[in-house]
C-alpha cells in the first residue's frame, strides 16, 4: 500500500509540472538569442568596415602611384577612399587619412619612391546609445595601412 501511495505522489508530482520544461526552455531560448543577436550584428558591421577601410588604403596606394601628377594623385586617392569607404556604408568625413612617401618626402612619384596611405576610423556599435553625455557613440577604431611602390619605367621626371 506504501509503494502505492508513493507511486501516485510520484506522477502526481509529474502531472502538475507537464509542460514546464517548454516554458523554460523558452525562456532561456530568448535571453540567450538576445545577446547572441547583438554579437552578430555587431561582428559584421566591425567586419564591413575594417574591409571597406582595407580596400580603401589599398586602391588608393594604387592609383596614387599612377597618377600623372601630384595633385592629381592627392585627388584620386581622396576619390578612391571616398567611393570605397561609402560602398561599405562608412562615412568617409569621420576617416583620418594620412598619405606619405619615402625615400624623398617632397616628391611622393619618383621613380622606384614608396606611398604609404594609412586610414583611421571609429566604427560605432549597433544600438548603444552615446555615454558620458557625450555625442559620440562606443565605437571600434579600424585603422590601415597600405604601401606601393612606384614604377621605375614611370613617364616624367
Amino acid at each position: 500500500m506504501r509503494r502505492a501511495r508513493r507511486w501516485t505522489e510520484r506522477l502526481r508530482r509529474v502531472a502538475d509540472e507537464a509542460g514546464s520544461a517548454s516554458l523554460e526552455f523558452m525562456t532561456v531560448g530568448v535571453l540567450m538569442l538576445v545577446p547572441l543577436v547583438y554579437l552578430v550584428l555587431t561582428v559584421s558591421a566591425v567586419q564591413a568596415a575594417s574591409l571597406g577601410v582595407e580596400g580603401a588604403v589599398r586602391q588608393a596606394s594604387r592609383v596614387y602611384v599612377q597618377a600623372p601628377t601630384d595633385a592629381d594623385a592627392r585627388a584620386a586617392a581622396e576619390r578612391a577612399i571616398r567611393v570605397t569607404l561609402a560602398d561599405y556604408g562608412v562615412e568617409a568625413a569621420d576617416a583620418e587619412v594620412r598619405i606619405s612617401c619615402r625615400p624623398d618626402p617632397d616628391d611622393c612619384l619618383a621613380r622606384r619612391g614608396f606611398v604609404t596611405v594609412e586610414l583611421s576610423t571609429v566604427v560605432p556599435l549597433p544600438l548603444a546609445p552615446p555615454v558620458l553625455g557625450l555625442d559620440v557613440p562606443p565605437g571600434v577604431t579600424i585603422h590601415a595601412v597600405a604601401t606601393e611602390q612606384v614604377s621605375r619605367f614611370r613617364a616624367g621626371p
